[in-house]
């Protein structure tokens, strides 16, 4: 698959993941996520960073839902449910969130 950007190909594999990360721009994002039906915010982008620091500053930690919650609550200063990262990215906040943020797929099983 492939993502037509800025008259450029960005490579994809079948579903929908960047094959070269370092294709990834904020710009890129916010298109893929347009793509998706999605409109990005801050909250968008707190747990799209997060995600990318787990990744690039952690040893490619891919993080569940339940770590993406505790962590999103210390951040935003309030308990976060799961209903809160869903309404961000509907299609699983780790996997959805993670394919915007430019990440390869995570392989690990279950999403909380």
């Amino acid at each position: 698959m492939a993502f037509e950007f800025n008259g450029k190909t960005i490579e994809t594999d079948a579903n929908g993941y960047l094959v070269d990360q370092s294709e990834w721009s904020e710009d890129l994002a916010k298109a893929m996520a347009a793509a998706e039906g999605i409109e990005l915010t801050d909250k968008h982008w707190d747990l799209m960073n997060y995600l990318r620091e787990e990744y690039f500053d952690n040893g490619q930690v891919q993080p569940n839902t339940r770590t993406i919650l505790k962590a999103m609550s210390a951040l935003w200063g309030e308990k976060v449910k799961q209903k809160q990262v869903y309404d961000l990215f509907p299609l699983d906040p780790s996997k959805q969130g993670g394919r915007i943020a430019g990440l390869p797929e995570s392989r690990r099983k279950g999403g909380y």
